[in-house]
């Protein structure tokens, strides 16, 4: 269930801010775009991701 909500998660702030950018004629907010990837990317890497411990702490099963 977690990886599921970290899918979705990651997944809404990237539309999200391709929506806002192309919008609001703002290239600022591919900023939160290349946020998430990065993000994205270390969890892959260190196996690390702060979005999972926070899930856990609010009760989310695996």
């Amino acid at each position: 269930m977690k990886q599921r909500i970290i899918k979705a998660f990651a997944g809404t702030f990237i539309l999200a801010s391709l929506l806002l950018a192309t919008q609001l004629d703002n290239l600022n907010w591919l900023w939160v775009t290349a946020f998430v990837g990065a993000n994205l990317l270390q969890s892959s890497i260190t196996k690390w991701c702060m979005l999972e411990i926070i899930l856990g702490k609010l009760g989310v099963k695996d």
